[in-house]
């Protein structure tokens, strides 16, 4: 996998990260979460994506 791969993912995580909400609640009352949290998350998707091409390879 290639940098520009690896970087095209992390984009996505954090594109669809970003785009979830439930449609009931508010925006001024969605929940704000950490940005270390929210770094984790995406890293923690990355490295399944990672281990998942890994495999297929």
């Amino acid at each position: 996998m290639t940098v520009a791969d690896m970087n095209r993912l992390e984009q996505a995580a954090r594109v669809s990260m970003s785009g979830f909400q439930d449609p009931e609640t508010p925006a001024s009352a969605s929940r704000h979460f950490h940005p270390m949290l929210h770094f984790a998350a995406v890293v923690l998707v990355a490295a399944v994506v990672l281990a998942a091409a890994w495999q297929l390879t």
